[in-house]
């Protein structure tokens, strides 16, 4: 454990940062999951409106730095070819 007041307060500063993080990945997981679940519902126009909401989640995430950005650029690639592929 740390034995130094600094490395002690860094501890606790690394453990909240790390819940904070978490729930923002966790966020972002949930985010995506909406949009393929409506992909795989077959409604295009559901679909498009989750992957709008999706976005703004993906970028933010993105910007905060807890994925990289080419990440947030290919999840956003793929989804919206997902919904261009779509047949409805």
């Amino acid at each position: 454990m740390a034995n130094s007041a600094q490395a002690r307060k860094r501890a606790r500063q690394a453990i909240k940062r790390r819940e904070y993080n978490f729930s923002l990945r966790s966020k972002l997981r949930t985010a995506i999951k909406s949009v393929r679940k409506a992909i795989d519902d077959g409604n295009k126009e559901l679909a498009q409106n989750a992957y709008n909401n999706s976005l703004r989640t993906v970028d933010s995430i993105a910007g905060k730095g807890i994925i990289h950005k080419n990440k947030a650029a290919r999840y956003k690639s793929r989804l919206s070819a997902a919904i261009k592929v779509m047949n409805s």
